[in-house]
């Protein structure tokens, strides 16, 4: 069975980690209707269009 011959140093094993848990900030599209960021193929909770199509009536309008 394979052994490593040396114990992988705590810098380079938090380097390696750092690499793999970055946070990545969500894309953001702006809505067609009412230009109101949104999430990517998600109902704008604002005017609740969903490309050009009335999906939900808003609370607002309600």
């Amino acid at each position: 069975m394979a052994v490593p011959r040396v114990n992988t140093s705590k810098a380079r094993t938090r380097r390696r980690q750092s690499i793999n848990m970055k946070l990545v900030a969500p894309t953001l599209v702006e809505c067609s209707t009412c230009g109101n960021k949104v999430l990517l193929h998600r109902v704008c909770p604002k005017c609740g269009f969903y490309r050009g199509k009335q999906i939900i009536v808003p609370e607002s309008k309600a």
